[in-house]
């Protein structure tokens, strides 16, 4: 996020960045459940606090601040999305390990005499 928001840190900031939410104008046309959605795809581990500072920032209000009705709704949307089409695993660090045994006659291409 280039631009300062309220709320929003700059570990924060990075993670919006990284998943292409640059200016306050983005988070707006994604909004705060859309943002955080995001950043949980792209595989960060951020807390509902994030949620609701995102929500803050929209509204220009501290996350704090936030109706305790409007942090539920908030978790119900992010659940809905998450229940419909849910969070992927990362894959493993690397594929899986297969043993190969090489005949000497594999190996050359043609059989000893």
């Amino acid at each position: 996020m280039s631009a300062k928001l309220r709320n929003i840190g700059p570990k924060s900031a990075a993670w919006l960045r990284q998943v292409g939410l640059r200016t306050p104008e983005d988070l707006a046309a994604i909004g705060a459940v859309g943002a955080f959605v995001k950043v949980k795809r792209a595989g960060f581990k951020p807390s509902l606090n994030l949620l609701y500072s995102l929500e803050g920032a929209l509204q220009d209000c501290h996350w704090q601040e936030l109706p305790e009705a409007r942090r539920t709704t908030l978790v119900a949307e992010y659940e809905a999305i998450i229940a419909e089409q849910p969070l992927k695993k990362a894959p493993p660090a690397s594929g899986p390990v297969y043993e190969r045994v090489v005949d000497e006659e594999e190996e050359d291409g043609h059989e000893d005499p």
